[in-house]
């Protein structure tokens, strides 16, 4: 490793990769520049008049960073969490929602290439240059969608010398082991090619208790290889394929709370056994035990007992089985001193689950899902020579996708049927027609499967421009636009059908009873969507003196609309069952969504101070949303997406580093939050709110306007050191200490006040010895030391409360404590 600094790029701590530059014993210590892509061109992260966290590859492999789940504790307001049956991501308090009909709000982009789909959030990082995290509207450069932010990850290229890297971790307590194998440098004069693999697999830090096993379980391959070609002395080639897999068995869920039954025949303790001794009975004890004969007698497994956060499960497994493939091609072309930029990508992934959707080891029902996704995206973008009195980027952006959802309800065992037909009985043979005698309901839906195939095809242009007026040697003005035309063709057919035969089961008192327990109706929709819209964005950018720039922006965002993935109703409300007399069930499902719209002001500042030793960064923003789209569990088993009428978000950004020595790094990052739902007459009741009379009509629908939106913390932040020192010729130590904290916010999306997060400091860290001349290194690398309790997303566990008349959530739980043993291998 000669001629190599010993103070290497990644050596800095989130939330900007950094790095210790000294010339000479004598010099100051200053603060190695950083260069991002936010503005479509390579610039020093000080100059570009945008929040934005830069975070280096060598940074996220050296801390664990494995997926933007990982990536978020450094980034403040940013979340992502997934749920039982879709993931968030959220940056400043908005986010897309659980709905496979939805595009991110958040807009990920790979190597210049959207990744809108949500289930891409979960797929691994792989040996990235970077990852460049935009907070706010990002609609002119980025474009599609990306209404509250932007994700930009991009990929380690080939360099002009020969280099590989062998990196390895494990991780006893949670069985977690990955492999990484890198493989760089030329192959001709004009080409060169960049290999890499990495190979992870993890036993899990839940127990489930039902299966006698660790979840979840995780198996992960990705290979990607690049090829740099130049092609001409003025035609520049870069051409990426990749294929990946992660496949995961079990989840990190468990229940986390549960209170007594008001249901006078499942909370009696004559209908089975009071395990607490408390005179009354909790889900859990329903499901453990409950015996009336002849409708019902059930005895689970004791692991349903298991009710609280403590790292253990009750259920009878899930799997996750994804596969991903993509090719870019990126040609860049000097016409003169313009470049000339095409971006072609073709993407694709494919996954099968399985959901354990009672989430609990008592056999009541499962959810299985496939989707299919297509896309195909084209970007062609002319780029000025800087220096001039006019810059401009331009270009044109052509995108279409098809998307194939295909979800089923599966009844597979005579629990759930027993349990409806008992409750059938006691009221009366309302859970489905009395006519036909009480306590007969469940019979109805005995191996019940509910079929549903849902599509969207999606065709979109844009075009899109960006004027930079050098108005002095201090003074810039940006103005830009992006024209967006977009067609969507959406259906969605839900019948039911014999889950072990597949024969439809023809309409009769199934229909009554799944409508009356299950809020579900049969129904064949389709639909078509035309808009367009135009975003527009003012920027002014001043260099107030030679170590300073302020900026101020004001710009528009647009989310386009499309159809409901998710609903088990139609929109039109239905009529109730005329074959039952006393059914007054009617259910109102949803099918189309309107577009989302927001206004937002931002004013900034980036400073570097102590010579070059200091930079201090902040940002303070404001933004409006209009018909804010939202997906609203329904209490029972399905999601309905509509909008909500407006609300607003604001708050206040700094971030800065400082090199305290020529060995010692700081870092840090600040976000303080408020956001309120300022029209928002629809959302999903609380178990308090109903307790308090909010839900007078009983339609599970209240008012939210007032309140904040899940996953806001009031303030949130990160701190971090680098300690770099030689202990002999070649060897060289390097410790690291992260602390990310962050103040109380709820992780439910119907803010129920009883599952609120506590506030928490969690502190990461790593301790390396390496030897820069042999190229070999080895650490210690911990997460969570402080082993903290942390709740990624909850919400209200399915039919617990609407069949059951009980309260009680499940929680997705973020990992606990870990220690790995990390060693590398790198060699020039």
């Amino acid at each position: 490793m000669k001629n190599k600094s010993r103070f290497r790029h990644g050596a800095a701590l989130l939330p900007l990769v950094a790095g210790i530059a000294a010339g000479s014993a004598q010099a100051a210590v200053v603060l190695e520049e950083v260069i991002v892509t936010a503005t479509l061109r390579a610039e020093s992260l000080q100059d570009v008049p945008v929040s934005v966290n830069a975070v280096s590859g060598e940074k996220m492999m050296e801390a664990g960073i494995d997926k933007i789940e990982d990536l978020q504790a450094y980034v403040p307001n940013l979340t992502m969490s997934e749920t039982g049956i879709g993931t968030n991501i959220y940056v400043r308090g908005i986010g897309s929602g659980i709905n496979q009909g939805f595009e991110q709000s958040v807009g990920m982009y790979f190597d210049g290439i959207s990744y809108g789909r949500a289930q891409l959030s979960r797929a691994p990082f792989l040996d990235l240059a970077r990852v460049e995290v935009l907070r706010g509207p990002q609609n002119i450069l980025f474009g599609k969608n990306s209404v509250a932010g932007a994700l930009s990850l991009h990929s380690q290229r080939p360099g002009m010398e020969f280099e590989g890297m062998v990196s390895g971790l494990y991780e006893p307590t949670h069985g977690e082991r990955t492999i990484d194998v890198v493989l760089s440098g030329p192959l001709t004069d004009r080409l060169g090619a960049r290999l890499a693999i990495r190979k992870r697999d993890m036993d899990g830090y839940i127990e489930n208790l039902t299966l006698d096993q660790d979840e979840p379980e995780r198996d992960e391959g990705t290979a990607r290889l690049i090829l740099d070609w130049a092609a001409t002395d003025d035609l520049q080639a870069m051409f990426k394929f990749e294929v990946g897999k992660f496949d995961v068995t079990g989840r990190q869920i468990e229940i986390i709370n549960d209170q007594n039954s008001t249901s006078p025949v499942f909370g009696n303790t004559a209908t089975g056994a009071d395990v607490n001794g408390d005179g009354q009975r909790n889900y859990s004890e329903i499901l453990f035990n409950t015996n009336v004969p002849p409708f019902v007698s059930i005895n689970s497994d004791a692991s349903v007992l298991n009710n609280e956060l403590d790292y253990k499960r009750s259920s009878n497994g899930d799997f996750s089985n994804n596969d991903t493939q993509n090719f870019t091609m990126n040609l860049d072309y000097a016409w003169g001193e313009h470049t000339l930029t095409s971006i072609t990508g073709i993407m694709s992934y494919e996954y099968e689950e399985l959901c354990d959707c009672d989430f609990t080891g008592s056999e009541l029902f499962k959810v299985e899902f496939e989707e299919e996704y297509k896309q195909y995206s084209q970007e062609f973008r002319i780029s000025s020579p800087v220096g001039g009195f006019i810059e401009y980027i331009g270009g044109l952006y052509l995108h279409k996708s098809e998307l194939e959802f295909y979800d089923s309800i599966l009844v597979t065992s005579n629990v759930l049927p027993d349990l409806i037909n008992l409750a059938d009985f006691a009221a009366g043979g309302t859970r489905g027609r009395p006519q036909d005698g009480p306590g007969d309901a469940g019979d109805e839906i005995r191996d019940l499967g509910t079929p549903r195939d849902f599509e969207t095809d999606t065709e979109l242009w844009s075009t899109f421009l960006q004027l930079t007026f050098n108005l002095s040697d201090t003074l810039r003005l940006n103005v830009g636009g992006r024209y967006s035309s977009e067609t969507k063709d959406g259906a969605r057919k839900l019948d039911f059908e014999n889950n072990r035969t597949g024969e439809r089961i023809p309409e009769g008192e199934v229909d009554s009873t799944v409508a009356i327990n299950f809020s579900a109706e049969r129904h064949d929709l389709e639909g078509s969507r035309d808009e367009s819209n135009f975003s527009p964005s003012v920027n002014l950018q001043w260099d107030f003196s030679d170590w300073g720039m302020s900026y101020f922006t004001w710009s528009k965002g647009f989310k386009s609309g499309g159809f409901d993935a998710r609903s088990n109703a139609s929109p039109a409300a239905n009529a109730p069952d005329p074959q039952n007399p006393v059914d007054d069930t009617i259910l109102i499902g949803s099918f189309e969504f309107e577009e989302e719209k927001s206004t937002s002001y931002e004013i900034g500042a980036k400073t570097t101070l102590l010579d070059g030793a200091a930079e201090l960064n902040v940002a303070m923003f404001f933004t409006e949303f209009d018909d804010l789209q939202i997906s609203i569990f329904d209490g029972t088993l399905g999601f309905n997406v509509g909008n909500a009428g407006a609300a607003e978000t604001m708050g206040l950004e700094l971030d800065g580093r400082l090199a305290i020595t020529e060995k010692l790094m700081m870092t840090g990052a600040l976000a303080f939050l408020d956001f309120e739902f300022t029209d928002f007459k629809n959302g999903q009741c609380n178990h308090v709110q109903v307790r308090n009379g909010e839900d007078p009509d009983g339609d599970g629908l209240c008012d939210f306007t007032g309140e904040t939106n899940q996953y806001v913390a009031d303030f949130s932040g990160n701190i971090g050191l680098v300690y770099t020192t030689p202990i002999a010729d070649t060897l060289e130590f390097r410790g690291g200490l992260d602390i990310v904290f962050t103040d109380d916010y709820n992780p439910t999306q119907n803010l129920d006040p009883t599952q609120e997060q506590d506030g928490y400091a969690m502190i990461n860290g790593r301790l390396a010895l390496s030897d820069f001349e042999d190229g070999w290194e080895i650490a210690l690398v911990g997460k969570n030391l402080t082993d903290e309790e942390v709740v990624n997303y909850a919400n209200d566990t399915p039919l617990a409360n609407s069949i059951f008349g009980a309260v009680n959530h499940y929680g997705f739980i973020a990992r606990p404590r870990s220690i790995g043993l990390q060693a590398v291998y790198r060699w020039y």
